[in-house]
């Protein structure tokens, strides 16, 4: 292996699984060290996997490798498919949170076919809330405080075209301790009554926030206008919070 050249041992290392690279070979000799811990080897991954990066922002490889390979959703149950499953500290003003079928009442289909529910809110207002634990989604301390990549919340409301509602999106980062780290906090949004019952994407991204973040909070909710019994108030579905590589 010594009389390898450097390009040829690169390409065998490539074809190792990822997690081996940095906990196996990276121990075996300075040389196998340099590599792990170079761009090379990281670049040649990415370009086998199809992980895109454009060169200008290409400042550590491995990490965003492993950042591409992990990103999914870290919100459950985004869309009511599971009842009320996995939020907590639900504030259920009026007739309280209801998951209906997608268009609904008065209402129009979501831009994607994947999702097929919302959650609807009342005549008071209606909250809840997901507490994301980052270190247990596999981000670890020391990416999360040097690296601080990118966190992305993203979430859909619309109100039903016979009645103005009011919805509201509020998202922290917190420490340990779960001391606010950062937060952003949308104005209150007014839907008038006889609006088009369209949906509407609402997104923030945080970035350079510090080291310590350990959790997000999620919260989102609403009430209708019009204080009318039942559920008339405005409708949420695939919320979404994302680490970006």
């Amino acid at each position: 292996m010594e009389s390898l050249p450097e390009a040829v041992l690169i390409r065998i290392l490539a074809s190792l699984p990822a997690v081996d690279l940095v906990l196996v070979c990276r121990l075996v000799c300075c040389q196998w060290k340099n590599l792990v811990d170079g761009a090379a080897l990281w670049i040649l991954k990415c370009q086998q996997e199809g992980l895109i990066r454009a060169e200008s922002d290409a400042e550590n490889w491995q990490n965003f490798y492993f950042l591409s390979k992990k990103r999914k959703n870290l919100i459950k149950n985004p869309c009511g498919e599971e009842d009320l499953e996995h939020w907590g500290e639900v504030e259920n003003g009026g007739d309280g949170w209801k998951i209906e079928e997608l268009p609904g009442d008065f209402g129009k289909e979501f831009p994607s076919e994947e999702v097929h529910k919302y959650f609807v809110t009342s005549y008071e207002w209606c909250r809840k809330a997901q507490v994301i634990d980052l270190r247990a989604e596999g981000y670890w301390e020391e990416l999360m405080d040097t690296t601080q990549p990118k966190i992305m919340v993203r979430d859909w409301y619309a109100g039903r075209s016979d009645a103005g509602c009011l919805y509201e999106l509020c998202v922290k980062l917190l420490s340990e301790n779960e001391d606010v780290l950062a937060e952003h906090k949308s104005e209150t949004v007014t839907i008038p009554q006889d609006n088009d019952a369209s949906w509407t994407e609402i997104s923030h991204t945080f970035s350079d926030y510090g080291p310590g973040v350990r959790f997000v909070r999620f919260e989102h909710g609403g009430q209708d206008t019009l204080f009318w019994k039942g559920w008339y108030g405005v409708r949420v579905t695939n919320s979404s919070v994302t680490v970006e590589p």
